[in-house]
Parts: structure tokens; C-alpha cells; sequence
């Protein structure tokens, strides 16, 4: 089945909408580069839209009745968000699930040290990254330093105007001749990944070892107020510096750190704060941490968060018993929004044509991921992808279907398997990625678009 380009549906004159939506999220990656700040900046939204705070209302005893809004924080790197539905929530609950961390360089808990004289920092690789790509960088520094008090000292350092950056060197051409006859897993080592962030010794009376150390240590102190020791209780992210980008010359798509999967978040995101009345069922947007490693962890999809914090809505709904969470959980339907591969003309052969996700062509479904004949995939069920093909057709909302490469090329994962573990009706989908999980990656403006149309009509009439 061959689809239409989405941008035909849409006559010059009408296409500022998806040009505006686009720069509004071009702005968000940009400034939105971790799980915590992807959080702050949600909350931040959330709350200039009437949603409140679950905390507040657990504290209060408040009841809540359809229409209203609320969130959730989970350790400052995840949230639920909830529009209470006309109907029980024990009926099930419309759900678009995302995920905001991407992959990167995380600091060792004791990372900085001097070599001959230069000031470096050691890092392992968080998600599945290939390691060449990262060196040769402009890199920047995002995270939280926490001292022993307690105290949260944000870090943000590559990114606003004047700022310095750092980066991973790479080996000159003329001495790489061994470097080049090594397989591209091994051309650069992850222990190799260490970023250099200085050169100048401290101001000393005597020749001390270390004096670039130093220098850089009291650097941190004046700037932050924090010592070589508090490294170990740090969380701080090596990502690509600088902004997004306009891609292209017709400006149609972004170029931009962390698409997988914040350009599934934002349109979730968004779509939530869209509604303008109570939905007919409960609606829900989930944006997790820990998908690029296997959802684990407190933060990841694995917790209980999620399944507490329903839990928790019900009861200040009063519709709370342990039997009616778990139908309300197994009577949910879910897009689990993450991203597909784009076909690349450049690399045609690890994909099958009739079942590869296109740039233009809309919103993507994958109805399995996994691999090795769809090993540890949700394999979604033909009755609920006929449901979604009735609404997004209904309301003309350009869709496509697609399998992660060629049978036996490779695979890959996303939330689905786990929320399908309640017995919820869920299938992938979400927006095409080129350059998937590299430093920088590239999606199209009208697949965003569609892809935020789509979870609107799934919100209102799944």
C-alpha cells in the first residue's frame, strides 16, 4: 500500500501550523537535554495549564471528579499525567506512553584525573550508541552535583551563549593507519571515551603533580561550590552542544539531539494539554525514564510507579479497591510512543521497502519490534490495530506501518511488553528517526505534526 505524502494534504498556505508546532519543539530539545530537565520543563507546562499536583492532593484529601487535570513526579525523572474521564476508571484508561532519557556518555562516579598535563574526565556510554560517533564533538556537561547535605546543585555548561565546550579527541589521519583496519566496534574503545576539559595549571609557589587538577577542582569550587568528593554523588550527562536545527532547504525537518524519544514525549505531552473538556475514558500521558537501558530501575517503566500513582488517582476519585485497579489496568489501551527507523536511500539494503516507515508519510506503527523471530516484542492484536485504523481514518490523520529492518538484520525494543503485562491492548507508534540514536538525529516536521494529531484522536475517541 503505497500512502501519500502527508505534506500533499496540506496547500502552502496551510502549512504554518506544522511550521510553528515544529519550532516550538525544535526549542524544546534544544534547551531540554535530560531526563530531569525534560521533567522540569513538562511540570512547568503542566501547571500553567490547570494540571496540579498529585502530592498536594494526597496531602489535602482533595476528591477528584471528571475534567480534572493532575501529575505526577517520579524522583525528578519521569511523570504520569491524568485527565479524569466521565466513565469509571475501572473501564480502562487511554494511555500514550513515551520515554525522555537518550542515549549519551554519563561521568564516572570518580571520573577526573590529569594526563601529561590535561585535565580529563572518564565516562561510560549510557544506551546503545555507536562509540566513533561521539568524538570530534563539540560536547556539553548537563546534570546535578548533590552534597552531603542534601543539596541539589544543577550544572549546565556547552550550551548558553559564551560557554565552553568540551570533547573526545579522535586520532589523526596520518598515525591512524592500525586505528583504520579495526572494525568499527573497536576503531574507538569505551574506555577511549574520555573528554578533556582542561590544560592550564594552578597558580602554585612549587611544582606540585596534578596542578591541572587542581586548577579545574578549584574552578568547580568557585563556580559551584563543590569538591572532588561530591563527583560521587552526581548524576551528570555528556550530550551534544548547541541547538537544533532547521534541516534542509525547504526547512522540513529538525536536526536535534535526543529525538528518540522526546519527539514522541512533546506531541504526547502536548496532546494532553490539548483537551479541552473530560474525555469520554480516563486520559493518560507517561513519560519514563531507563527505556534506552532495559526500563529498569526506580524511574524506569519496570517500577511501580505508574501502577501507585493509578492507584493513588483512584482513590482521591473514590473509586479505589485492589479488583478495580487491575481491571482499570487491563481494560487500558496504549500507544506506546517511540520511535521507528526511517528508510535512508543511503543504507536500502537492512530494510524491506513495503514495510519501512518513511519520512512524509505520517505517524508510524509497529504492531511488533523485538527480534530473532519477535523475541521480546508486543505483538499487538488485529482487532485493536482495526479500531485505530477506523478513528485515524475517520479523522484523516496520515498513518503508515513498519518493521524495524529486514527479518534477521537486527531489532529492537521499546515499553510495549511491559504495559502489555497488565493484559492492555498496546502497539508502537510514533514518529520516523533518521541517524537513530546518534549524537545527532534528524526527523521530519510533518511527521511530528501528524504524529500529535494522531494522539489527540486516540485520547478522545480509543
Amino acid at each position: 500500500m503505497d500512502k501519500i505524502n502527508a505534506w500533499e494534504k496540506y496547500p502552502q498556505g496551510q502549512r504554518d501550523t506544522i511550521m510553528q508546532f515544529g519550532e516550538k519543539y525544535r526549542q524544546f530539545i534544544s534547551g531540554c537535554k535530560t531526563e530531569r530537565e525534560c521533567t522540569a520543563k513538562f511540570v512547568h507546562m503542566a501547571k500553567n495549564a490547570g494540571f496540579s499536583d498529585m502530592e498536594e492532593i494526597i496531602a489535602s484529601g482533595e476528591a477528584l471528579k471528571p475534567g480534572d487535570k493532575v501529575y505526577a513526579v517520579n524522583k525528578g525523572k519521569g511523570l504520569a499525567m491524568y485527565v479524569i474521564g466521565q466513565e469509571p476508571i475501572e473501564r480502562g484508561m487511554n494511555i500514550l506512553g513515551a520515554h525522555i532519557d537518550s542515549p549519551r556518555l554519563d561521568l564516572k562516579q570518580n571520573p577526573l584525573y590529569e594526563d601529561t598535563q590535561m585535565a580529563m574526565l572518564d565516562t561510560h556510554y549510557y544506551g546503545g550508541v555507536k562509540k566513533y560517533q561521539w568524538v570530534a564533538l563539540p560536547l556539553a556537561l548537563h546534570g546535578v552535583f548533590v552534597k552531603k547535605d542534601g543539596t541539589v546543585i544543577p550544572v549546565s555548561i556547552g550550551d548558553k551563549p559564551g560557554d565552553p565546550v568540551f570533547g573526545v579527541s579522535d586520532l589523526l589521519i596520518h598515525l591512524a593507519g592500525e586505528q583504520m583496519e579495526k572494525k568499527a566496534g573497536k576503531v574507538i574503545e569505551g574506555e577511549n571515551l574520555d573528554l578533556l576539559i582542561g590544560s592550564i595549571p594552578a597558580e602554585k609557589e612549587e611544582k606540585k603533580e596534578d596542578c591541572v587538577k587542581a586548577n579545574i577542582l578549584h574552578l568547580l569550587e568557585q563556580e559551584f561550590q563543590i569538591g572532588e568528593e561530591d563527583f560521587v554523588s552526581a548524576e551528570i550527562e555528556v550530550v551534544p552542544a548547541g541547538e537544533a536545527r532547521d534541516y534542509g532547504l525547504d526547512r522540513s525537518m529538525i536536526m536535534g539531539y535526543g529525538h528518540d524519544d522526546r519527539v514522541c514525549a512533546y506531541p504526547s505531552f502536548q496532546a494532553m494539554l490539548d483537551l479541552a473538556e473530560a474525555p469520554q475514558r480516563t486520559s493518560v500521558c507517561l513519560l519514563v525514564d531507563k527505556e534506552e537501558i532495559g526500563s529498569v530501575g526506580a524511574t524506569g517503566m519496570k517500577s511501580r510507579f505508574f501502577e501507585n500513582m493509578t492507584a493513588e488517582v483512584m482513590q482521591a476519585a473514590g473509586q479505589y479497591s485492589e479488583l478495580a485497579l487491575r481491571r482499570a489496568l487491563a481494560a487500558s489501551k496504549v500507544l506506546s510512543s517511540d520511535v521507528s527507523a526511517a528508510f535512508d536511500p543511503n543504507f536500502a539494503s537492512v530494510s524491506d521497502k513495503k514495510n519501512a516507515a518513511y519520512f512524509g508519510k505520517g505517524l508510524v506503527f509497529n504492531k511488533y519490534t523485538g527480534s530473532r523471530g519477535k523475541s521480546g516484542s508486543n505483538d499487538a492484536n488485529p482487532e485493536y490495530i482495526a479500531h485505530l485504523r477506523e478513528i485515524l481514518d475517520k479523522n484523516e490523520v496520515s498513518y503508515q506501518t513498519s518493521e524495524l529492518g529486514k527479518v534477521d538484520q537486527g531489532g529492537g525494543g521499546t515499553i510495549a511488553y511491559i504495559l502489555a503485562e497488565y493484559g492492555m491492548e498496546v502497539i508502537d507508534s510514533g514518529v520516523a528517526v533518521l541517524n537513530m540514536h546518534a549524537p545527532w538525529e534528524i526527523i521530519s516536521k510533518v511527521d511530528l505534526y501528524e504524529a500529535y494529531r494522531g494522539y489527540q484522536v486516540f485520547l478522545t475517541q480509543a
